[in-house]
């Protein structure tokens, strides 16, 4: 079978990622599932899911949830009930998502729920055959729960994420090079949890960040733009359908298309691609140029609003 199974899901031919997680599948051995870290465990096996109590682990990071969540939906058209066992931090959103019956909290123990069929959330797209209408991302499918608004400043908000989890440490920017972020008209404001006073210094940047993803949700859809780096806020802003920029390393994961701007699973997010690995200095030239471009437009709008609300000049 020729070209890999990234190269399959880049160029959206699912048909072929799915043959080859066929091959991948039927050479796995039969140990028991549920043993190694969970994030490298094969949980589903072929069985049958139609008609199915399935149970949906979530064993990966919470970005791998919300990008999966589109999924659920169309699992929830062939199996009987879909009770989908997530990241506590999540569990507001995937309560609500669609197709899912139920939604508890992972813990480390065994799940406190019965069902006939289990299968980790990544390896559902696999199992239910999904097709390029499955994928493709037409509308937001996340919804959150009402929650407090907190207040934004004034002018063009622009919210940055800079730093990432322990996976794929290649991801992240210094901190003092989002200072080239700081242009006329515009107010950056940092979701960077546990961002230190020195870091928002040197970006010129204030904190509005949160631990609660409700409330980080709402913020997203309040902020003009977020830029950010690939993380976990960056599935939630594409998924919630927000403006986004996301800054990528030059070997960038396999969800992301390694050149274009945009990817067919989050319409909303705009890609700018290092040239050159381990280099930020040309992605934040281009993010800036951009930025500058489109707090002039932004400006613009706004003087012809005073304008039009000013009404025609008077006649002496």
């Amino acid at each position: 079978m020729s070209g890999s199974w990234t190269e399959a899901m880049r160029a959206g031919d699912f048909e072929r990622a799915w043959a080859i997680n066929d091959r991948d599948l039927a050479m796995l051995a039969s140990p028991p599932k549920h043993t190694g870290p969970r994030h490298l465990q094969r949980i589903w096996r072929g069985e049958e899911l139609r008609g199915k109590d399935v149970l949906v682990r979530c064993y990966h990071g919470l970005g791998d949830t919300i990008q999966f969540l589109r999924f659920m939906r169309p699992l929830r058209d062939l199996a009987r009930r879909v009770t989908v066992w997530c990241q506590g931090e999540l569990l507001p959103l995937v309560e609500r998502a669609a197709g899912v019956d139920r939604a508890f909290a992972l813990h480390d123990g065994a799940p406190d729920v019965d069902f006939e069929v289990d299968i980790e959330i990544m390896e559902v797209p696999h199992a239910i055959r999904a097709r390029r209408e499955h994928v493709e991302m037409r509308a937001p499918y996340v919804s959150l729960p009402p929650a407090v608004a907190l207040p934004l400043p004034p002018g063009l908000a622009v919210g940055l994420v800079w730093e990432v989890g322990n996976w794929d440490k290649r991801r992240t920017i210094p901190p003092s090079l989002l200072g080239h972020l700081a242009v006329p008209g515009v107010t950056l404001c940092s979701l960077q949890r546990g961002a230190r006073t020195r870091e928002l210094a040197e970006i010129g940047a204030g904190d509005v960040s949160t631990p609660d993803i409700t409330v980080l949700g709402h913020l997203l859809q309040q902020l003009d733009l977020l830029i950010c780096v690939d993380t976990m806020v960056a599935h939630l802003a594409g998924a919630l359908g927000c403006d986004a920029w996301v800054l990528l390393h030059a070997d960038c994961d396999w969800r992301w298309p390694s050149s274009e701007s945009h990817s067919l699973w989050y319409p909303s997010l705009q890609l700018f691609h290092q040239r050159t690995p381990g280099n930020w200095d040309d992605v934040l030239g281009e993010a800036r140029e951009a930025l500058i471009a489109r707090s002039t437009s932004s400006q613009r709008v706004v003087r012809n609003e005073l304008k039009r609300a000013q009404g025609p000049p008077r006649v002496a």
